[in-house]
């Protein structure tokens, strides 16, 4: 049978194929360390299992579920946007739970983007948006984001181009790979930005919580509700990545359209899953103290790790990566190449990131401070 022309467009996921290379050196007795995905590898609350396992028991759990989610689900997902940004949302009409944030740049896309409609995507950036226009026959459009610049949208610059047809900016704060936060002017910026070009900002937001003690959502910015939808995830900061549970955030008009096609491509999320979510979204900060604890000792040792390899990290890094700059003359892909074949540790390079991420390489926090002792002796030697 011969593929569907859109697949032409885009290629397999980096770190899809790239993996089967690292479990082949595994299989062939390479003792990899993996610093290079963000998987998290610390437990969920145990509040959150307790949930799960109680609804596995309730009336009606094994059946079809709402298409908008369960009410308590939504419930918790309004008061949590309450409690963490001081976001007022209707639970009824202002959210929806996603399979994971990742289904929801898809949905977004599918709702919004015709054939030939152009996409603001960020340089460096999550490749996903960047496949996901291709996917529904979009044009993406790249903005460069700089070390110098912060790693923030330079807005001079995006006046510049031609925006006659662009339906879609995808932003992401704090920002993967290189862990940048926006301030509130920026968001202000944004949502201004989105209406005087009519373009809807979609703000990607699921590390806010981790190694970030000013959480932020872009709808707390005036008037962001008629121009924004923000994505928000459980996958990251209540390691519930496999879980695949996520939110979809923002106006009621909005949030219809994109109903539109979810409810066309799935039937509910199971009512556990939902039931242990809920429980995720009503714990309170100490969950998050508790969790960076761990993560700020991790970081320690990944820096260490820099220093000895002679890369230089970015500064005021939030989420659960390290950035780092390779040394000079230098490739990313070399760089990390050299690491794997030579040292048997992992990381992912920059330049698959988008362009302006050639140089770099991103250094994963999602593993135990033994592994990062033992890649730190291989490269001391």
């Amino acid at each position: 049978m011969i593929p569907a022309n859109r697949l032409e467009h885009v290629k397999e996921y980096y770190f899809s194929s790239k993996l089967r290379e690292v479990r082949a050196l595994q299989a062939a007795g390479k003792p990899i360390i993996n610093l290079g995905i963000g998987s998290p590898d610390l437990p969920p609350p145990p509040q959150v299992i307790a949930a799960l396992n109680e609804g596995l028991t309730q009336n009606g759990a094994h059946q079809y579920q709402p298409y908008k989610g369960t009410a308590d689900f939504r419930n918790a997902i309004a008061g949590f946007y309450q409690k963490y940004y001081q976001v007022s949302l209707d639970p009824e009409t202002e959210t929806i739970p996603l399979m994971g944030s990742k289904e929801g740049i898809l949905h977004i896309s599918m709702a919004y983007l015709n054939e030939g409609d152009e996409v603001l995507i960020p340089n460096p950036g999550y490749p996903t948006y960047t496949s996901v226009s291709k996917l529904v026959g979009a044009k993406a459009i790249f903005y460069d984001l700089n070390e110098e610049g912060n790693w923030l949208p330079n807005f001079e610059e995006l006046e510049q181009k031609d925006l006659s047809k662009v339906k879609i900016m995808w932003v992401n704060y704090p920002h993967m790979p290189t862990g940048a936060s926006a301030t509130d002017e920026v968001f202000e910026q944004l949502v201004a930005f989105g209406k005087k070009h009519q373009i809807l900002i979609v703000n990607d937001n699921p590390y806010s919580f981790i190694l970030n003690e000013n959480s932020k959502s872009i709808l707390k910015a005036e008037g962001a509700k008629a121009v924004a939808l923000e994505l928000n995830s459980l996958s990251k900061s209540f390691n519930m990545a496999g879980w695949r549970v996520g939110m979809l955030s923002g106006s009621a008009k909005n949030i219809e359209t994109v109903l539109k096609v979810k409810t066309n491509m799935d039937s509910g999320m199971f009512y556990p899953v939902q039931a242990g979510a809920t429980a995720a979204l009503k714990l309170d900060k100490n969950w998050f103290d508790s969790m960076n604890s761990v993560y700020k000792s991790r970081r320690a040792k990944i820096l260490e790790l820099a220093a000895a390899l002679n890369c230089t990290p970015g500064k005021e890094q939030a989420g659960m990566f390290i950035w780092c700059k390779v040394p000079e003359g230098k490739s990313s892909e070399e760089f990390v190449d050299n690491l794997l074949h030579e040292h048997s540790i992992f990381t992912a390079p920059g330049f698959i990131f988008g362009d302006m991420g050639e140089g770099y390489i991103r250094f994963s926090l999602c593993t135990d401070e033994k592994n990062v002792d033992e890649a730190i002796k291989r490269i001391k030697g």
